[in-house]
């Protein structure tokens, strides 16, 4: 399946760039504009899914805040369930948890420890891949609760930062490289 040839330039005139947000020397980028446009929105749910209608996919990972808005139209355009993978303390069942460190600290993720179950097909979806910290440690919950991981799903990679070498290059789809 082709990439609809004006998708990339249409997200691209819609997404912004906040400088020093959420702190001094990160350049935010602000998806909000692209989900406020429905058409451009579903456009950007179908061209995501794409790559992996016909994998049998069960359940779609949705990594927080931003992998939630995108993960759950991916799902249902999948005919897949959502799980919603979060900061830790955030969800009200049951969980369990995977740590990962970054740059400046540690963070974790977690999920509901009966959210997938053995041998479900699991794509991982976010907005931004950066270093793939994040995504790694998804992957590593999704790969203790019983799930094989088909994927991760990405609206967009920053390259300078290699989270596609980290998470490996035949498992990332992204739509924009920046």
């Amino acid at each position: 399946m082709s990439l609809d040839p004006t998708l990339v330039p249409d997200l691209q005139a819609v997404l912004r760039d906040v400088p020093d947000f959420p702190k001094p020397g990160i350049v935010f980028k602000d998806i909000t504009p692209m989900l406020a446009n429905p058409r451009l929105f579903g456009r950007v749910v179908n061209a995501m899914s794409a790559p992996f209608r016909g994998q049998h996919i069960t359940k779609v990972v949705g990594v927080e805040s931003r992998g939630f808005l995108l993960g759950a139209p991916i799902a249902l355009a999948l005919d897949a369930g959502f799980v919603p993978a979060r900061k830790p303390g955030k969800l009200p069942h049951r969980r369990i948890i995977e740590r990962y460190s970054l740059e400046y600290g540690a963070d974790g993720v977690e999920m509901h420890e009966d959210a997938i179950l053995q041998g479900e097909r699991i794509l991982i979806v976010d907005d931004v891949l950066a270093t793939g910290g994040t995504a790694d440690a998804t992957a590593r919950l999704v790969q203790r609760l019983g799930g094989q991981l088909v994927g991760f799903s990405f609206l967009m990679t920053l390259d300078f930062l290699e989270g596609p070498k980290r998470l490996g290059h035949d498992k990332v789809t992204s739509l924009l490289s920046l």
